[in-house]
């Protein structure tokens, strides 16, 4: 569709920026200029880089379970993709699967979940309490009334690694990396002009992109749209034990705490109590206390466990429906929205990068139906409720 020379401006350069500008690039009918502007090249507070990188399959909606089925091949096939004169990148993609853990209030969840996964190709298997046992031995089941386990396309890896590739590959491709603070997007008449920006300059644009994870909110003050996403804290914390767990999964507490091995030790993190919009990234070590006593719970050899370091990061959590918001801003027909992947941005920005490049090049989505997500969706007061969010 495109094939006049464009500029494109995409207003941040973690993985969703990255991978649009990726996909974009990449993109045969693209002709023009791709500028991502990001205020913090170091990505010190970058949920990209702090987040606990994880992909799944076990979800309840059908477009999540679609876009983590793209995603899954793409991190499998990542050196096909993003090499880069003859540099192929390893993001260390382990494939061990979820594990969720239900008690009798959350059994009924499960098996309707299931149902829905089973029908849309996704491998994943019910367990009840001795087969669970017999499967993970480390385990403490007695309180337990199903989990579910992923057999296939479910895992974590580097996140970090997944964004360098990204950039990495999109600089190859000629994209423009700008370290700046956008500060909003002028607007005239339906649409979008240029990015403006904190020295006062701004960028001219045929096409913007609000990319900015958990700071795109105050970007959109002036366009009419009062974006319902801000930064939710979330902690994670890595520990040793001498507990052994082989073949150990990322697991999934009923009460919300989500473990996983790490090399030879574990991380681990659970919601905090009161989840503040927009809180300072700063520990919150007391929370570990509650995590440790679930932990060996749950695990009795973490009974001995010893705090190795901390960190903390944004949830760019969108309040709505806990989805992602994507695609043309309700009032501005050139201003495409990435925003409130609610802790699945990393997994998700495979298919988003692509969907959102489809849509500047040929005005819809051609591979994968992204519209359930769209922005429409707060205008017209609907929710899409996913019921698997950690």
């Amino acid at each position: 569709m495109s094939q006049t020379r464009q500029k494109v401006v995409i207003v941040g350069g973690g993985v969703i920026g990255s991978a649009l500008a990726y996909f974009l690039a990449s993109h045969a009918g693209f002709r023009g200029e791709i500028t991502v502007v990001e205020r913090d090249p170091t990505y010190a507070q970058a949920s990209s880089a702090l987040s606990a990188s994880s992909i799944r399959q076990q979800f309840s909606q059908p477009v999540n379970i679609a876009i983590s089925q793209f995603g899954i091949g793409f991190l499998r096939n990542i050196r096909q993709h993003l090499a880069v004169d003859g540099e192929v990148p390893d993001i260390a993609l382990t494939e061990k699967g979820y594990l969720y853990l239900a008690s009798e209030g959350g059994a009924a969840t499960l098996r309707e979940n299931h149902a829905t996964q089973q029908a849309h190709g996704v491998k994943v298997a019910l367990l009840e309490p001795a087969a669970l046992q017999q499967r993970f031995p480390w385990l403490r089941v007695d309180d337990l009334a199903l989990a579910s386990l992923g057999l296939e396309g479910e895992g974590w890896f580097d996140g970090y690694g997944l964004l360098m590739a990204f950039k990495n590959k999109a600089r190859s491709l000629g994209v423009q990396y700008l370290k700046a603070q956008a500060t909003g997007f002028a607007h005239s008449q339906g649409r979008v002009s240029a990015v403006t920006l904190e020295d006062g300059s701004a960028l001219p644009c045929d096409w913007a992109v609000n990319a900015a994870s958990a700071w795109a909110r105050p970007l959109l003050a002036g366009t009419g749209l009062d974006l319902p996403v801000y930064g939710r804290k979330r902690c994670v914390y890595a520990f040793s034990s001498p507990a052994e767990t082989p073949d150990c999964p990322l697991v999934i507490d009923p009460g919300g705490l989500w473990f996983r091995p790490e090399g030879h030790i574990w991380i681990c993190g659970l919601s905090p109590p009161q989840d503040d919009n927009d809180p300072p990234l700063e520990v919150d070590h007391a929370l570990f206390e509650e995590a440790w006593l679930t932990l060996a719970n749950r695990v009795p050899g973490f009974e001995a466990l010893r705090q190795q370091r901390a960190w903390a990061g944004y949830y760019e959590y969108n309040t709505h429906d806990h989805n992602a918001l994507l695609g043309p801003h309700p009032a501005l027909a050139n201003l495409l929205l990435a925003n409130g992947f609610s802790g699945h941005g990393l997994q998700q920005a495979p298919a988003v990068g692509r969907g959102l490049a489809e849509w500047i090049c040929e005005g819809a989505y051609t591979s994968l139906d992204l519209s359930p997500l769209s922005v429409q969706r707060l205008v017209e007061g609907r929710k899409l409720l996913e019921k698997n969010v950690i």
